[in-house]
């Protein structure tokens, strides 16, 4: 099976970036603890990142066709508040995915407490720093191959 993670603007900025509120792990040693954990469940690992909407766009479309990828993780960063274009996308590719968030979006500004891929994801698991990235891959895995589509 595989796993795509895709990681929107900004998240390349990790460990720099407000590590008051984001920690200080880098994109690059989350992407190290998710690659490990995959291995030990026998899952490959698709990684991206990108800082542009139609190139997280393209991305999400890449992801549909039979055996392309079982599931997603999505963290959206910025576009999660905004991006219609993304959220039409998942829609389109009819993939399972989880939201994640470093940082709990729901104890942050009012604007960014609202989610417009919450209500077409699996689940969300925010506020857990990179952390966040290992409990939604598990709890995606067990969805997917538990058939609870």
């Amino acid at each position: 099976m595989r796993i795509a993670v895709l990681n929107g603007p900004n998240l390349n900025l990790l460990g720099v970036r407000e590590p008051e509120l984001y920690g200080s792990e880098s994109l690059e040693d989350i992407e190290a603890s998710v690659r490990a954990k995959a291995e030990l469940r026998g899952v490959e690992v698709l990684w991206y990142q990108t800082n542009h909407e139609g190139e997280f766009v393209d991305l999400v479309q890449g992801l549909r066709g039979k055996g392309q990828v079982g599931g997603a993780l999505v963290n959206a960063a910025g576009f999660t508040h905004t991006s219609i274009a993304i959220r039409d996308a998942l829609l389109a590719v009819q993939v399972p995915f989880v939201e994640v968030h470093l940082s709990n979006i729901f104890a942050r500004e009012p604007e960014r407490r609202v989610s417009v891929l919450a209500d077409i994801a699996v689940g969300i698991v925010a506020g857990f720093g990179g952390q966040s990235y290992l409990l939604a891959f598990d709890a995606l895995i067990d969805h997917v191959t538990s058939g609870d589509r």
